[in-house]
């Protein structure tokens, strides 16, 4: 039978599910209020159909994305911010209409089977946002919001969209005990059972974070100031990284192998600026090992690259990794003189960042034995299949991921440690140790099973020395790769299509009625 909640309740919740999936995200960090998010959004759109399905996936989105990206809209103000909220909440509303057209359609006949199509959905939409349009944008998924939660062990087995899928498993399972408890109790408590413990069970998978030891230092040398205009003194902060890099020469040990600095750290080309070139210099003499600095390069012309310059000691030319997925109207603006008519923000981009093609790894010779060191950008860490191929490089199994990214356009805000959130679960789910470095904070170093060492504070000036990992196993996310993910999609698209088709058997079969001839009259 369909659920018969009024339609301004089921609006209430939607609402209310979104908000509640926003307290499940950094800084908030409720991950147990995703499933139940989940739930409620699961409950009110499950029988209402397509068209109702939208609007109240609508809602939701806009509850919960407004609130979790205000970091977008600190400096560039309320247009774009509300402009990126209302793409990314049209995805829930997508989804909850393919919920509520399946479960209108079939719900009656095939019972609960047919809440699968909830967990369904969720790994669908997250796809759809993370690939479309301009490459996506798959920031705030509810992967992203467990990574203190049991589930986020999930990620080493089925990467960051199982953990979504589990996610959206526990919430369906909690809907279903609240839809049966008063007329099948027995179930319900069943459910719950297996509810508690899809939740506990996985936090006893902690990943292995066995292998062997590197020293590897991290430099957060912060900025005269937070805001667009973040690097308006550039001097003022590659100065502040060279002295974080001398203050790394001073304590660190002998068997220090790699400094790391962040995005932007030298925003004035240190490949054609001499005097950028000494100050990078002087900081890897310091230390005596190679140094990995986050640039900007004032080519190809009249475009620019945002890359990371692997510098050894000894001088020479550098080598590098050229970002692979520049965030578009943040690194470039496609069809600038469209947009323009809607926001003359587009014009604070005064030059498009290029797309680099390959893949970066610098070898780095450590004490113990060589590693390979696999920089990412910023928010290239959000993009699956970018980190998959990164860790999964032939020949580079022995490696350490590196975050390189600068908040500083994001003031005090939560993007930070949504970030930082998201590199955890990166780390479980490639069996990696993770090396963040930002700008600004926060840094931090990241075991393979998640867990977080010398993290730093938020706009300070500091630098982490720690041993980290070197591994070398596959996890069997990245032995499955992106398949798991893409079998979802085509189950949900069944799911769809089988709706459509009983929709349609139910129209021919209809019987035809006929007005009634004067043989019918009484």
């Amino acid at each position: 039978m369909p659920l018969t909640i009024p339609y301004a309740v089921r609006l209430a919740g939607a609402l209310l599910a979104g908000i509640l999936l926003w307290l499940a995200f950094p800084e908030h960090n409720l991950w147990w209020l995703a499933p139940v998010a989940v739930a409620l959004l699961g409950a009110v759109t499950i029988d209402v159909g397509g068209r109702h399905g939208f609007v109240l996936g609508l809602v939701a989105g806009w509850a919960f994305f407004v609130p979790v990206l205000s970091w977008s809209g600190v400096y560039v103000g309320r247009f774009p911010w509300f402009a990126l909220a209302t793409l990314e909440a049209l995805y829930l509303g997508v989804m909850c209409a393919a919920v509520g057209f399946v479960g209108q359609r079939l719900r009656p006949r095939r019972g609960d089977g047919v809440y699968a199509v909830v967990p369904l959905a969720w790994v669908g939409q997250e796809l759809a946002r993370g690939t479309t349009p301009f490459g996506g944008f798959p920031w705030a998924r509810l992967a992203f919001s467990q990574a203190d939660s049991p589930l986020a062990n999930v990620a080493q087995l089925l990467g960051a969209p199982g953990v979504t899928f589990a996610v959206a498993v526990i919430g369906t399972l909690l809907l279903m005990v609240a839809v049966g408890a008063r007329r099948q109790p027995r179930k319900a408590a069943a459910l719950a059972a297996v509810t508690v413990a899809g939740v506990v069970l996985p936090g006893f998978m902690t990943p292995s974070v066995d292998g062997r030891k590197v020293t590897v230092a991290l430099v957060q040398g912060n900025v005269p100031r937070a805001g667009l205009d973040f690097n308006a003194e550039r001097r003022a902060v590659l100065d502040n990284h060279v002295r974080g890099t001398e203050a790394v020469a001073d304590k660190a040990a002998e068997d220090l192998s790699l400094v790391v600095w962040p995005e932007n750290a030298s925003d004035i080309d240190p490949i054609r600026n001499p005097d950028a070139a000494a100050q990078v210099q002087r900081a890897v003499s310091a230390v005596g090992v190679p140094v990995i600095v986050g640039a900007v390069l004032q080519e190809p012309q009249p475009q620019v690259s945002n890359v990371s310059l692997f510098y050894r000691p000894g001088g020479g030319e550098p080598e590098r990794y050229v970002k692979n997925h520049p965030v578009p109207f943040a690194e470039y603006i496609p069809y600038r003189s469209f947009f323009r008519t809607f926001s003359d923000k587009v014009d604070l981009v005064t030059k498009d960042f290029a797309k680099g093609t390959d893949l970066g790894a610098f070898r780095v010779d450590s004490p113990s034995s060589a590693y390979w060191a696999l920089p990412t950008i910023c928010f290239e860490v959000a993009y699956d299949g970018l980190m998959r191929d990164s860790v999964t490089q032939p020949g580079k199994e022995a490696s350490l991921v590196l975050v390189q990214t600068n908040n500083a356009t994001f003031g005090y805000t939560a993007e930070s440690e949504q970030q930082f959130a998201i590199s955890r679960i990166r780390a479980i789910e490639h069996g990696r140790s993770v090396a963040h470095v930002s700008t600004v904070g926060v840094s931090g170093f990241i075991a393979p099973d998640g867990s977080v060492t010398g993290k730093t504070g938020l706009f300070t000036a500091e630098q982490r020395i720690a041993p980290v990992t070197i591994r070398t196993d596959r996890t069997v996310s990245d032995q499955l790769g992106p398949w798991p993910e893409r079998l979802g999609a085509v189950a949900l698209l069944a799911f769809v299509v089988a709706a459509g088709l009983r929709g349609r058997r139910d129209r021919v079969g209809r019987p035809v009625s006929t007005p009634p001839t004067k043989d019918h009259v009484d």
